[in-house]
């Protein structure tokens, strides 16, 4: 079981959330198949949460798949349903056993019921887990989470469990997928690509971003650790003025 470290890094952030670009082009510049890059991908996953207790690093959010990337081949949404079905069956064991809890956010109803039942199966089997908070970007937008959660307030308002007049900037992220995470603190993109791509927009407002030339099969926990280590240095004032 993955231990937690006897003192975290001073200021290092607590949620970190990663934009994993670069899969395809990886393959490819090795002449690979673009699968061959998701798979390696998948692969690299787990280093970066093996790393996290050592990092004090308590949350880990990954985009796996956006609503957008439908539009992609079939053949390559084909490959990547398969992979995160036998990603979930493969690991379930040593996630479980190394006590990370795992959580799926985004809309589920385009996903097959065979992964469906999986994703459940995994959330069930870690939710007395605490030592990182794993949550899997699935079929995830954030504007399509924003509008999910605004049909759900809406409901409760006109059904009479929620007064309009209470509605503020604190009751939407009660409807939200991560209702029950912390804003992440910082977001990483690798692959070099300076854009958010739908990704947590409402949560992440306030976060510090990093976008990085590596791509995201060469990415490593030392990396994770630098940036970790960048986190520490900044000055947050979240629109405050220094004393």
């Amino acid at each position: 079981m993955l231990n937690a470290p006897d003192t975290a890094p001073a200021q290092g952030p607590r949620h970190v959330a990663i934009i994993m670009d670069g899969n395809g082009r990886w393959a490819q510049a090795r002449g690979r198949p673009r699968l061959f890059g998701h798979h390696a991908g998948a692969r690299r996953v787990r280093e970066v949460v093996e790393a996290c207790p050592g990092l004090g690093v308590k949350y880990l959010t990954v985009f796996a798949f956006s609503t957008e990337n439908w539009k992609r081949t079939q053949a390559e949404v084909a490959g990547l349903m398969s992979l995160f079905r036998r990603y979930i069956v493969k690991e379930t064991r040593t996630l479980k056993e190394n006590g990370i809890r795992v959580r799926f956010i985004g809309d589920r109803v385009r996903l097959d019921s065979k992964l469906t039942a999986l994703m459940d199966t995994l959330e069930e089997e870690t939710k007395d887990n605490d030592l990182v908070h794993l949550t899997v970007a699935l079929n995830y937008g954030g504007r399509d989470e924003v509008a999910r959660a605004t049909k759900r307030l809406a409901r409760d308002v006109a059904e009479g469990r929620l007064r309009a007049e209470d509605v503020d900037e604190e009751t939407l992220p009660k409807y939200l997928d991560t209702h029950v995470l912390p804003d992440p603190d910082l977001v990483i993109r690798t692959s070099g690509e300076a854009r958010i791509s739908n990704f947590l927009l409402w949560q992440s407002a306030y976060a510090e971003y990093e976008f990085i030339d590596t791509l995201w099969p060469d990415f490593t926990a030392a990396e994770l650790e630098r940036l970790c280590h960048s986190y520490g240095s900044r000055d947050r004032r979240f629109g405050a003025v220094p004393a």
